[in-house]
């Protein structure tokens, strides 16, 4: 099963990948980082099909996926 990994510091709530994910794996979440920022965090793990379209979007790269 794919796994998602978001670097919350690095992550600045863009909302590119939430918006781009074709099964709805991730969200912004409540916590903010220490920029300030609500980062993205993985809500649905299991719907993950590794299409790795959200790492290839972030313009921060602060989303690896690992197979």
């Amino acid at each position: 099963m794919p796994k998602v990994e978001i670097n919350s510091v690095t992550c600045k709530a863009c909302e590119l990948c939430v918006s781009n994910c074709p099964k709805d794996v991730l969200a912004l979440g409540s916590t903010s980082n220490p920029s300030g920022y609500h980062f993205a965090v993985v809500v649905n793990q299991d719907a993950c099909i590794a299409c790795k379209m959200c790492a290839v979007i972030c313009p921060d790269g602060a989303i690896e996926i690992y197979k």
